[in-house]
């Protein structure tokens, strides 16, 4: 009798032992499963439109580097810059400035002019018709009298 005791003691631990594995991998593969509803936590923020500053900041901070960067290629000074595009935080334009100064100095680059006109002076209406003219009238050609 005592050893059929000690073989039901034996038995009895070997299952404890194999409920404890178990359930320690039920739980690593719960842990397991959850892992990709974690990293898709950015995904659904995005998807669901939830602002996020400290995004906004980075991306804010980027756009001011890269005009202070863009007016320091085409020749504009800082002041030009901060006037043209008056919504960029200023702290962000000067350090894309100066960084291209910096970059433009080290590599000895020209500045590159813009090509574009401003837009006042392509926006200008046509010169008035002189008072005594018709509005409608056609330009009167050169030399047809």
């Amino acid at each position: 009798m005592l050893q059929d005791f000690g073989c039901a003691a034996v038995s009895f631990n070997n299952v404890n032992r194999f409920e404890q594995t178990m359930r320690k991998k039920i739980r690593f593969l719960i842990l397991l499963a959850l892992i990709p509803l974690t990293t898709g936590c950015d995904q659904l923020i995005e998807l669901l439109e939830l602002p996020n500053p400290a995004k906004e900041a980075a991306l804010a901070e980027a756009e001011g580097q890269a005009i202070g960067s863009a007016c320091r290629h085409a020749g504009r000074s800082l002041e030009d810059c901060y006037l043209l595009n008056p919504s960029a935080q200023k702290a962000a334009v000067f350090a894309g400035w100066r960084s291209m100064n910096d970059y433009m100095m080290e590599n000895k680059l020209e500045v590159v002019p813009s090509q574009l006109q401003a837009k006042s002076t392509a926006a200008e209406p046509a010169a008035p018709a002189p008072a005594g003219a018709p509005a409608s009238a056609p330009p009167a050609k050169a030399g047809a009298h």
